[in-house]
């Protein structure tokens, strides 16, 4: 059976496409040498093989190497049918950690830089009728402050909030076979009054138009054709008020999107399937709004790991499970956090009404030099650009806690510069430049407060007037006026027996004691007029953080009645919802 079998980009999907998920043969490479012993060439024998998508840290894998590769090399063949080459062949990754490099017949066909946004090269001339050979490179050295590695540790062992590494291949790998001219990438801009704005890229220039079509439940409801260009193609698509059905909270109302490229005589030459929510995101007075009303957005931390796969959910199931117990603990979304997660989860959280923040992995990166922005920004813009069309992401943040590294503070211009960036790329959602310190730049002011005394949380935030803040870091960063979330709070542990855990605070004493320290913390901020949000620290325990609601394999660590509580005390109106 294929692991990962399932498409995986559901938001641009063709069905000329093959999954290449599986065994491939594996090569660790420490000294970084495997180009020049002529690891690319077709011939040379690898010891041993591995299952992608799962990085060989994980059991899944079949490797389960945990200690620190400087380099890993993959390889695969691949049967090509004439047929295919009558057009373009493209060769897909979900995501690999870090460098990439790709050989194909011992030839390379391409180079990525960036272990978290999505790749693609076009492999067609490189490829001939029958057996061919892919070659994958991965160079990974999170240890070396110019690359963004997240929560993976710089360590040899795990410890505090940092866990086992991902080196290489860690989402999907495919094919896909297209016509020499096709659609190569689409940006949706839909809104709460039934205006879909259409950004279609088309390579080549062998079509004669381009038409999209909008169905709601099969019918029909609206269509634009426009003449195909190479290049940027736009569509305006416009839901007539009484078919118009709002994306929102619990409430996931899609609209099915095909395009098609068609020739003079309306044959069609390349199809996409995608879908479409409708509905906006504003600030105002103090407020998140989410068409047009405050929502409080009552999140949860979620780290995205899994005790087989590391980063990558065994399946597809599991994604959609971690939303489902979420939303079941009371939850209205999630901050994803330090990790860029794969398409499927959106699709997930698209499909389920489930609000989330897109987050860059940034933590490894030396922010106190003006060269980060190299190594930050572009892919970052590559994350964005790839998740932008998804309802469910509410907001951008690019940073996450911005401490000062060997004593240097953080370049703010840095920080500005990916804020910026961010918003002239996506003007349609808040962006924050950094979570919980330092801000620089931000449409939205948070902080992070894991102050475990309910009787002080509750002091120190009911005595906030609408447009106030509790300022955590007041001689480095300053309130302009933003809506204020709490973005990281709670993080009590809770691990009877375990002398090696790790989480916020002092452990509580009982099941009972936590409970009532969950529902006084939570209490104290949805009862303030002064917050927007919250994001609870965390969904599941990770390795030796035990603080989750869960256990790390999402097995149940409270009694049913707990879990009564926690979903009692999410799901109270708070002072900003009237």
């Amino acid at each position: 059976m294929i692991p990962r079998a399932e498409h995986p980009r559901p938001q641009f999907e063709r069905e000329s496409w093959q999954c290449l998920n599986g065994q491939w043969d594996f090569a660790i490479d420490q000294g970084v040498s495997g180009l020049a012993r002529g690891l690319a060439k077709e011939d040379v024998a690898f010891e041993r093989t591995i299952q992608v998508p799962f990085c060989p840290e994980s059991s899944l894998s079949g490797v389960q190497n945990k200690d620190f590769m400087a380099c890993v090399w993959y390889r695969r063949r691949v049967q090509i049918e004439k047929a295919c080459l009558d057009g373009r062949v493209l060769l897909h990754f979900g995501a690999a950690d870090y460098e990439t490099h790709v050989f194909v017949n011992g030839c390379e066909a391409g180079a990525h830089r960036g272990g978290y946004s999505s790749f693609g090269f076009d492999i067609t001339d490189k490829l001939h009728e029958g057996e061919n050979t892919l070659t994958v490179q991965c160079i990974d050295d999170l240890r070396g402050s110019r690359q963004p590695r997240g929560k993976q540790s710089a360590e040899y062992f795990s410890h505090n909030c940092d866990y086992t590494r991902t080196t290489g291949i860690w989402q999907s790998v495919w094919l896909e076979f297209v016509p020499e001219t096709y659609m190569q990438g689409l940006r949706v801009t839909a809104d709460m009054y039934g205006r879909v704005n259409l950004q279609v890229k088309v390579n080549g220039s062998g079509a004669a138009s381009l038409r999209a079509c909008l169905r709601f439940r099969g019918e029909e409801v609206a269509e634009d054709t426009t003449p195909a260009n190479a290049g940027s193609n736009q569509l305006q698509l416009r839901v007539p008020k009484e078919k118009l059905r709002l994306w929102d909270v619990g409430q996931p109302n899609l609209y099915d999107l095909e395009l098609t490229l068609e020739d003079a005589a309306g044959r069609v030459q390349d199809r996409v399937s995608s879908y479409v929510g409708l509905r906006s995101v504003e600030l105002k007075d103090g407020a998140i709004c989410l068409n047009g009303r405050p929502v409080f957005q009552r999140l949860v931390l979620d780290q995205g790991f899994y005790p087989d796969g590391i980063y990558t959910a065994p399946s597809d199931e599991k994604l959609r499970g971690d939303i489902e117990l979420s939303m079941s603990l009371g939850f209205n979304g999630a901050r994803l956090h330090q990790k860029v997660f794969e398409e499927r989860f959106l699709y997930w959280a698209d499909r389920l009404g489930y609000l989330v923040w897109g987050e860059q992995a940034s933590w490894g990166l030396d922010h106190s030099r003006p060269e980060a922005l190299y190594h930050f920004l572009p892919e970052w813009l590559e994350v964005v650009e790839r998740d932008i069309n998804h309802p469910s992401i509410v907001g951008w943040c690019p940073f996450n806690e911005t401490w000062d590294v060997d004593g240097r503070k953080q370049d703010d211009e840095v920080l500005r510069s990916v804020y910026l960036a961010t918003k002239a790329m996506d003007p349609t959602r808040p962006v924050i430049d950094t979570s919980g310190n330092f801000h620089v730049q931000t449409d939205v002011y948070d902080v992070h407060d894991y102050e475990q005394d309910v009787e002080l949380y509750q002091a120190r935030y009911g005595a906030l007037e609408p447009g106030q803040v509790h300022e955590t870091f007041p001689k480095r960063q300053k309130h302009e006026g933003q809506p204020f979330f709490v973005s990281e709070f709670g993080g009590a542990w809770w691990a009877p027996g375990r002398s090696d855990g790790w989480g916020y605070g002092q452990a509580p004493k009982s099941e009972e004691e936590f409970a009532q320290r969950f529902e006084g913390l939570t209490a104290a901020l949805l009862d303030s007029p002064a917050v927007c949000a919250y994001c609870y620290t965390q969904l599941t325990n990770i390795e030796q953080e035990q603080n989750g609601l869960v256990n790390y394999d999402r097995s149940p660590k409270f009694a049913p009645a707990i879990y009564e509580r926690i979903y009692r005390a999410n799901t109270r109106r708070a002072a900003i919802e009237g």
